[in-house]
């Protein structure tokens, strides 16, 4: 494929940022880049990122929140400041692993285990594999969900459409379509902030809430932390950060086919390359955690007064109509169709891209069919696995509060592997893990680690039913 049909020349700012860096003697680009807008820097700015943060708002993530909210007030809110460092840590970890070496966290593996390690590795890509395609089914159920309580006809139907929809936008969109539609569907989350601004909340009860004053040991409170953790540490987004990171750098004018990793820079334009990729993920992160915050407590002014049940999307927002007004069907229906159809190309995307780069296959949206079958064999059946099993489940939030606890579980196992890849020194040379980054990236595998006995333990004996 040619450098042309795989390359938008303002995909990515940073990469034409240090393009441009070449034009320094006419003077019209430096100056172009000096006035240009803030708010369009930093919309530049954000890329890999932002989108990363805002799937990981996807319908599963609203459901867990939601329900959080309904069953214990603001007693959960405490998991929000608590995991923003977390997943602070982690997905830097991930983006610059990308970064340094120009590879996907699933070839990265490849480069680094033997072959023993390797086919458990792929074994555990499989069944990530399996329970995205549960979340995307899921995903696809609240998106029909969500058209159904704007009026649009059935569910079903719409879970059918949606799915369909996206599997022709991505074989057939290409990259840097795709990048820039993800970036506008992250503004669809922000509903669920105003949300918070019509409700009554106390305040008060916030604050005791985020100190975490309200904490309980009973089964199903232990059980529901392990599914917001599982949703907020997602190991399916350990691996799209990477993909997307990768895709971007392909994106460049320098890169091409190939990504060009910070290695292979000169020393200004890599370190200006890493302080621009460290800014998109922060704000992602602190993005994803202001909604996370905003559902809790919103839902918690309003459902958890009451202790009402959220089985469904048309549960949350008749619940909240009386409080909060008509506008509430709208809000979460917007709220659940724009992070619906930014969270199902994640999902079936990012298992699908580590296991191709794990064998050794081509991988990526900026590849045709016929040069990444393995990448896009993986993508139809993961995308329309979850048309069909849309299709046979009635309770979408029973399933994506499900699939946030098998995240849960299955977090620990790949947390491992991106701390044995980030911090070896032949792989990211001067790039590897710092003393922060260390202690930070093995404590939240430690705490996944427990988090996901926890979770196992709930399962078997339904203790958190």
């Amino acid at each position: 494929m040619s450098t042309e049909e795989a390359v938008e020349p303002e995909a990515s700012t940073t990469g034409t940022a240090e393009g441009q860096a070449g034009h320094q003697g006419n003077g019209e680009p430096p100056a172009q880049v000096e006035k240009a807008a803030p708010w369009r820097r930093l919309l530049g700015l954000l890329g890999p990122g932002l989108v990363t943060g805002a799937a990981d708002d996807d319908p599963s993530g609203i459901a867990t929140y939601a329900q959080a909210g309904a069953t214990f007030s603001n007693g959960m809110l405490w998991t929000a400041p608590a995991t923003l460092p977390m997943m602070m840590a982690v997905q830097e970890i991930c983006d610059r692993t990308a970064l340094a070496t120009g590879d996907s966290l699933g070839a990265l593996a490849r480069r680094k285990f033997s072959r023993k390690p390797r086919v458990v590795i792929a074994i555990l890509i499989v069944a990530l594999l399996a329970a995205n395609t549960l979340n995307a089914a899921a995903d696809l159920m609240a998106i029909g969900q969500g058209m159904e309580l704007l009026g649009a006809g059935p569910d079903h139907v719409w879970s059918a459409v949606a799915g369909i929809g996206i599997a022709f936008v991505l074989v057939a969109g290409g990259f840097t379509v795709i990048a820039k539609v993800f970036k506008w569907l992250c503004l669809a989350l922000l509903t669920y902030v105003a949300v918070l601004f019509v409700a009554k909340v106390d305040w008060a009860d916030v604050v005791t809430g985020l100190l975490g004053l309200q904490f309980r040991f009973s089964p199903d409170y232990l059980g529901l932390i392990v599914a917001v953790l599982g949703t907020t540490i997602s190991p399916y987004l350990f691996f799209w950060q990477s993909a997307h990171r990768v895709e971007e750098l392909r994106s460049e004018d320098r890169g091409g086919d190939d990504a060009i990793g910070l290695r292979q820079r000169d020393q200004a334009a890599a370190a200006r390359k890493l302080r621009n990729a460290r800014a998109d993920v922060f704000i992602g992160m602190f993005f994803s955690v202001m909604v996370m915050f905003a559902i809790m407590a919103a839902t918690a002014a309003t459902l958890g007064k009451d202790g009402t049940d959220v089985k469904s999307a048309s549960d949350a927002a008749k619940a909240l109509e009386p409080i909060v007004g008509p506008a509430a069907k709208y809000l979460f229906a917007a709220g659940f169709i724009g992070s619906g159809i930014l969270a199902v190309p994640v999902l079936v995307a990012s298992g699908s891209a580590g296991l191709a780069g794990l064998l050794g296959k081509n991988w990526g949206f900026d590849r045709r069919p016929g040069n990444a079958r393995t990448f896009y064999i993986l993508l139809g059946i993961g995308t329309l696995g979850g048309v069909l099993i849309s299709f046979f489940s009635s309770d979408p939030i029973g399933l994506l509060i499900f699939s946030a606890i098998i995240n849960g579980v299955a977090a620990a196992p790949f947390l491992i592997v991106t701390m044995l890849i980030s911090r070896d020194k032949e792989i990211m040379g001067e790039y590897r893990n710092g003393r922060l980054a260390a202690t930070l990236g093995w404590s939240t595998t430690a705490i996944m680690v427990v988090a996901g006995g926890i979770g196992i333990y709930t399962t078997i004996t339904g203790a958190g039913s």
